[in-house]
């Protein structure tokens, strides 16, 4: 990947998204000794970070590709993400879904005119009902994080975030399935000046930091975290990119995620999901490595069910 890849995605997805705001705050600066400043993708269209690689993958397709549609799996943020850029760009999008996925993500991608295709909540009936879909209407299968088109478009919220404030030292951002993570890890290393790039991870499923640990794709046995964006784990397109330009990784107890997520709510007054509050939280936990440094938090998202909030 090359600097010219990530600057010709962002020219080529900007008239489809939201150059969302950098928010600051004296309090939590205080509390942490640091200078922080928060990139909103709470605020971007669909509510994540997500929809920048939705757009950038459907947009590298071919006419003949897109007319056929494209097919993902997914019970949150990307579904919605494919669907309304799926939407945006005229082309069908057919969303498989776990069956116990939440009813008001099922009714957010249907509003944004993704197909839902429910399906028994394992990852293998997710793969075979999408292999499916593939196979009879010949549509493109997209992968909500292991996808280098997809990583592309999630590193432009870091490079917005470094033209705003190019001398930024640390950026924090969640890590789930790694998209994420490898997109800002490269937008730090081509646009920044020596930025380092850090994981915040819920301890609950660290496979990540374990991955850096092995060196190779580690899985989780349970997935008992209020962050339900970051359930998944990596792949082979954005590990290697995380094992070259990615520091490190810190882990996150759930009550340091529900703090976190609380101060950001009553601090920032701004809704953000149990995933987005762990960057914070991993800056709120290791104050001594940030301190009197000026750290960007990627808001990674703020679609959240108001009625099952953790405070």
């Amino acid at each position: 990947m090359e600097k010219e890849d990530l600057l010709a995605c962002h020219q080529r997805i900007k008239p489809f998204i939201h150059n969302t705001p950098v928010l600051t705050s004296q309090l939590l600066n205080g509390m942490v000794g640091a200078s922080l400043f928060f990139k909103c993708e709470n605020f971007q269209k669909m509510g994540a970070f997500k929809m920048r690689g939705g757009v950038n993958s459907i947009m590298q397709l071919t006419k003949e590709e897109q007319k056929r549609g494209v097919v993902t799996h997914s019970s949150g943020n990307f579904a919605q993400a494919l669907s309304l850029a799926s939407k945006s760009l005229g082309v069908p999008a057919y969303i498989v879904m776990p069956s116990n996925a939440p009813n008001v993500k099922k009714e957010a991608v249907k509003g944004y005119g993704g197909q839902v295709i429910e399906c028994e909540p394992t990852l293998e009936a997710r793969e075979l009902a999408a292999e499916k879909i593939v196979n009879e209407k010949g549509a493109t299968f997209l992968h909500p994080s292991n996808d280098m088109d997809v990583i592309l478009g999630q590193g432009t919220a870091c490079m917005e975030l470094l033209e705003e404030h190019p001398d930024l030292e640390y950026v924090i951002t969640p890590v789930g399935g790694g998209g994420l993570i490898a997109g800002t890890a490269l937008a730090a290393h081509f646009f920044g000046q020596n930025c380092k790039v850090v994981g915040g991870e819920p301890l609950e499923v660290d496979d990540a930091y374990r991955s850096l640990k092995s060196g190779k794709i580690e899985t989780n046995i349970t997935t008992n975290t209020i962050a339900d964006g970051l359930k998944t784990q990596l792949g082979d397109q954005n590990f290697p990119i995380i094992q070259k330009h990615v520091d490190e990784i810190i882990r996150v107890t759930e009550e340091e995620i529900v703090t976190a997520m609380r101060l950001l709510w009553e601090r920032l007054k701004i809704v953000c999901e149990p995933s987005c509050a762990v960057a914070f939280a991993a800056v709120q936990k290791e104050k001594n490595t940030f301190l009197n440094k000026k750290v960007g938090i990627i808001i990674s998202g703020g679609n959240v069910d108001l009625g099952n909030l953790p405070f």
